[in-house]
């Protein structure tokens, strides 16, 4: 890609329809208000970023059809985009093929590397690990899973089955529904959790299915603060279109909660707030795209040329501060050191930040290591 005169063009690939729009939408306020930022500020190098944005609608074979045409056609090579592990897949050929590049923002389930790719969320060492340990501690071992049937929960819950039984805890079961459930297949969940009587239900559905079985959760009679619904995605803006009462005691792992205490944090939520409205909230969702798009710039800014092969490269190794806190991208592993945290959620929509590692912690998206370990801050220079 080239600078053209009217500014740098980017793609913009994220669902504003669909099972995962609420999440989607997110990653899309996210990016919008990052760029808006940047050009209210000069731009890049006096451009401004200019966003090409299409609509997937949560539909795999649209990410890929679009995917194709901004990097074949409208000539755009630097894509922000996806959210699910697979479309994530499924886009990742046609990237490779036209050696463009994606700067990914969800957390995931690891095992995957890419030079046509930098991961911007968080990884399993960095979400699992924390969150075994916090649930055995606090609750109990005997834990159901549930999940969408796709990649990212199957593997998501394969690593959290290691993690808890090598902590002497135990799985009392494990149920699938499909992506697009209905409420047949997500009532028939809570007879099984009722039944198998567990300490706590790590759940992995995803989009509007996951909104409902956590509805569905609450209607039963449940009792959250013993027996919570924890999980790697359900943030601030889906409780709040679940309800707010209905999820008051279920845990979040994740890098960033609206509730972090610092300056950059409080700022961001201050401009999300003033661009997109009182009412709204921040999430690890908005969060992440906002931050991958900084990063982005940075390069940029650095390289003086869009060349995907030069802005590959050039951040690897680079570090600043964000609304989470301070992240650094690896350079072996193109993800991001990050501040893993627990959140339990609170009356109001937000989370209390229940445990926070006292550093960042560097991916291990291979997960190497069956403990987190918090180096030294000194490790940081």
């Amino acid at each position: 890609m080239n600078p053209v005169k009217d500014g740098w063009r980017v793609g913009v690939l994220f669902s504003q329809s669909g099972t995962t729009v609420v999440t989607e939408t997110e990653h899309l306020r996210g990016t919008e208000l990052a760029i808006t930022e940047i050009n209210a500020a000069g731009g890049v190098l006096g451009r401004p970023i200019v966003p090409i944005v299409y609509d997937p609608g949560a539909r795999n074979a649209d990410y890929l059809a679009l995917a194709r045409r901004m990097l074949a056609e409208d000539e755009i090579d630097i894509i922000f985009g996806c959210s699910m592990s697979a479309s994530r897949k499924t886009v990742l050929p046609i990237v490779e093929r036209h050696n463009g590049l994606l700067f990914y923002p969800s957390m995931y389930e690891g095992f995957e590397y890419c030079e046509n790719v930098l991961y911007c969320g968080a990884t399993v060492n960095q979400t699992c690990l924390p969150l075994a340990d916090f649930l055995l501690k606090h609750y109990g071992g005997r834990i159901y899973f549930v999940g969408s049937d796709y990649v990212f929960p199957r593997e998501s819950n394969r690593i959290m089955q290691e993690l808890i039984e090598a902590r002497g805890g135990e799985v009392v079961g494990e149920t699938y529904v499909p992506l697009e459930a209905g409420t047949e297949a997500l009532e028939d969940l809570i007879p099984k959790i009722r039944t198998a009587a567990p300490d706590a239900v790590f759940s992995t559905i995803i989009g509007k299915p996951a909104q409902a079985f956590y509805g569905l959760y609450h209607e039963a009679g449940f009792d959250r603060s013993r027996h919570p619904i924890a999980s790697l995605t359900m943030a601030e803006t889906e409780m709040a279109t679940i309800g707010i009462e209905k999820c008051a005691g279920h845990i979040l792992a994740a890098t960033y909660f609206q509730t972090i205490d610092s300056d950059v944090n409080r700022a961001f939520v201050a401009a999300f707030k003033d661009r997109f409205g009182g009412d709204a909230t921040t999430s690890t969702w908005s969060e992440v795209a906002y931050m991958q798009v900084h990063l982005f710039a940075r390069a940029l800014e650095r390289v003086g040329s869009a060349d995907p092969r030069r802005i590959a490269l050039d951040p690897l190794g680079d570090e600043f501060d964000t609304p989470e806190g301070r992240v650094r991208v690896d350079a072996d592993t193109r993800h991001l050191w990050l501040t893993p945290r627990i959140g339990i959620a609170r009356p109001d929509g937000l989370f209390d930040i229940a445990w926070e590692s006292r550093v960042a912690i560097r991916p291990d998206p291979y997960l190497a290591a069956t403990r987190i370990e918090e180096p030294a801050l000194e490790s940081w220079v």
